[in-house]
C-alpha cells in the first residue's frame, strides 16, 4: 500500500507555456501505450486551449484535470477547456476509469473487485 504524503497525487500535466510534458515517475510502471496516450492528451490540450493542464488523483482515487493559466493570458480559451475536457471523459472514459483502478489497486491498496 502506497502512503499519501499529500492530499492529491500527480499523474502527468502539460504546459502551453514552457511547452513541457511531464508524468510522475511514479507511474513509469504504466504501459508504454497508456504513457503514449496520456502524453497525447496532455499536449493537444495544450496546444489547443492553452494554459497548464494537470490530471492528479485525489485521496479517494478519483483522477482529476486541473486546469490554469496565467493572469494576462489572452489567448485561453475558457470555453474550449471545459469542452476538451468534456470530450476526453467520453471519448477515454475506458482509460480514465482504468488509471483510477490502477491508483486505487496498487496505490491505495484497495481490492479489486471483479464483480463475479
Amino acid at each position: 500500500m502506497y502512503e499519501l504524503d499529500e492530499d492529491e497525487v500527480i499523474l502527468c500535466c502539460s504546459s502551453k507555456y514552457e511547452q513541457k510534458y511531464y508524468l510522475n515517475d511514479e507511474f513509469e510502471g504504466l504501459p508504454q501505450g497508456v504513457k503514449d496516450e496520456l502524453k497525447i492528451m496532455c499536449v493537444l490540450y495544450t496546444e489547443d486551449v492553452g494554459g497548464v493542464l494537470v490530471m492528479k488523483f485525489d485521496r479517494d482515487g478519483n483522477l482529476q484535470f486541473e486546469v490554469s493559466c496565467d493572469e494576462g493570458d489572452l489567448l485561453f480559451d475558457e470555453i474550449g477547456s471545459v469542452l476538451k475536457i468534456k470530450q476526453y471523459q467520453e471519448t477515454k472514459k475506458e482509460l480514465l476509469e482504468a488509471l483510477e483502478m490502477y491508483f486505487k489497486v496498487f496505490y491505495l491498496g484497495e481490492e479489486y473487485d471483479t464483480g463475479d
